[in-house]
């Protein structure tokens, strides 16, 4: 693995992101289940299913639209929205990630029925007796874009998932911070989130290329949120690092968006 020193800073634009390989990524990463993603699934899908099933059949609301923040080569965050949602958006910056995703939405590989079966173990999500393939062919729609350019986009999503992205684009603090921050403000007040982060990560391989990645913990995750999060929660995952070498562990964070409409921004 090559690593870069600590002083040597690597920003998100300084990183060619079409060279990204998503058929390697998805052949390494979410071929199988692994047990740190189940132990993520468990976790998005119960925070999930509560929200929506707890809100009274009285409340008046309108469409429930969601948003993948960084998709990448990854489906199961738009799976674990996609019985609440009336259209989810899937939000990439790599061009290479992009085709992968669009060519998903007829219908989407074999891999990903692993992912939606667990999710239906949880009867809020088993209660939708559907076609998934269908549902996602209907309901989510590829959007390029860079993770920055949604402070454009201020409280426009009703539920949100940021996956692996923060962390995994920048060696900065700065701009994880940021990157934090955007995701959370393009959220409507109130809207359920579920994030998850790589801790400690010295960066990864997508193919032939390295990627880098800002060393964060839980307690900079935690920070991160802080300001722009009404009630969250963040969880060190129990499962022990074995997806790739170069990183610790594991966090996800859950919870709601501030109630407040005006986040702040700059």
């Amino acid at each position: 693995m090559t690593l870069r020193s600590p002083s040597d800073t690597q920003l998100n634009a300084d990183v060619t992101w079409s060279a990204f390989d998503p058929i390697a990524y998805v052949d390494h990463n979410y071929r199988d289940l692994q047990a740190e993603d189940a132990e993520i699934l468990h976790i998005v899908r119960d925070h999930f299913g509560d929200h929506f099933r707890g809100r009274s059949e009285t409340e008046a609301t309108g469409p429930v639209s969601g948003i993948d923040v960084g998709a990448g080569a990854n489906l199961y965050p738009a799976l674990a929205m996609l019985p609440w949602c009336d259209d989810i958006t899937l939000f990439e910056r790599s061009s290479a990630n992009v085709r992968y995703l669009r060519s998903q939405i007829a219908s989407y590989d074999a891999n990903w029925d692993q992912f939606w079966r667990l999710l239906c173990k949880n009867p809020a999500y088993a209660a939708h007796d559907m076609d998934p393939r269908a549902r996602f062919r209907d309901t989510v729609r590829v959007e390029p874009g860079d993770l920055f350019d949604l402070v454009r986009h201020q409280g426009r999503w009703s539920v949100g998932t940021m996956f692996f992205v923060a962390e995994s684009m920048t060696t900065s603090h700065a701009e994880f911070a940021r990157g934090v921050e955007c995701f959370l403000g393009a959220l409507a007040p109130g809207a359920p989130f579920a994030a998850a982060f790589m801790e400690h990560s010295k960066g990864y391989h997508a193919g032939e290329h390295f990627f880098p990645a800002c060393d964060v913990g839980e307690r900079e995750v935690y920070e991160s949120l802080k300001p722009f999060a009404g009630e969250f929660t963040t969880v060190r995952l129990k499962s022990s690092a074995a997806v790739r070498e170069g990183y610790s562990g594991m966090i996800v964070a859950y919870g709601r968006r501030r109630s407040e409409a005006d986040i702040p921004t700059g």
